[in-house]
């Protein structure tokens, strides 16, 4: 990382995987950044309110005005008003956790979820905000699916595999693996994991499709003991029938509008 700038962002990307916070020592041996220059990152980012510190010289942590940039962000672009009326009828419907992801470029990121209403049991609720893992998500198969091989593959190979130690145990490892799921996915026309992404976890998801290109995915997800292959194929008309719905009203957000690029 050559100026101020670029080490500024890696270090509140370092510090979104560390809620509790992350001493100065560690973050400057990740992110390869020279102790003194580090700190002065730290204390520029303390100064205009992106980074607090847990206790006086202790762990640094991010503050909220990084969400509330977000968030206001994701407002003010009207996916939240567009989405969440259909979001929230998914999750009814299903009793599961259902999600929105967006195409941005070369990245597709959680952006909206509802949860139905189900009040005992698993719960299955990942971070939003967070990248989409391409090679072992439903969501990622589901955007993979709509593009070349060639293109999904480049994709996921910019990304790296995520291994079964770190996500489930039937997680893809290989590109013949990950192909094999993308060509399953596009026979049946959605994207379908078992204890993929985690252990005892299951999931589906559809692209949104706008102008014959994914702008976007929905998914439903949760434990494989409710949502089972059956149930997952019961699901399945009712969960492209939202995306059929979501695809065409998206020009109403202009994070939607636009234009993913190197489709193939």
């Amino acid at each position: 990382m050559s100026n101020a700038l670029d080490r500024g962002f890696a270090v509140l990307e370092h510090l979104a995987h560390f809620p509790q916070g992350s001493p100065l020592s560690l973050i400057a041996t990740e992110l390869d950044i020279p102790l003194s220059a580090c700190h002065r990152v730290l204390a520029d980012l303390q100064r205009l309110g992106y980074v607090r510190q847990a206790r006086k010289q202790g762990d640094y942590v991010l503050t909220t005005k990084v969400v509330s940039l977000g968030l206001g962000f994701l407002s003010s672009a009207g996916i939240v008003n567009i989405a969440e009326p259909l979001l929230e009828r998914l999750a009814q419907t299903s009793g599961e956790l259902v999600r929105l992801s967006i195409v941005d470029e070369h990245r597709l990121t959680f952006v909206a979820k509802a949860q139905g209403q189900r009040q005992s049991g698993l719960r299955y609720d990942p971070d939003m905000g967070m990248d989409v893992r391409l090679s072992c998500t439903s969501s990622g198969h589901a955007w993979l699916m709509t593009l070349s091989d060639e293109r999904a593959l480049e994709l996921v190979s910019k990304q790296g595999f995520g291994t079964p130690a770190q996500y489930g145990p039937k997680a893809p490892t290989t590109l013949k693996a990950l192909l094999g799921f993308l060509h399953d996915a596009r026979v049946r026309g959605y994207a379908m994991i078992d204890e993929v992404f985690a252990p005892g976890m299951s999931a589906m998801a559809v692209p949104v499709i706008h102008r014959k290109a994914a702008i976007g995915v929905i998914s439903i997800a949760g434990p494989r003991t409710r949502l089972s292959s059956e149930r997952v194929h019961e699901l399945a008309p009712v969960l492209q029938a939202a995306s059929a719905e979501l695809g065409p009203i998206s020009n109403a957000s202009t994070l939607f509008g636009r234009p993913p690029l190197g489709k193939g």
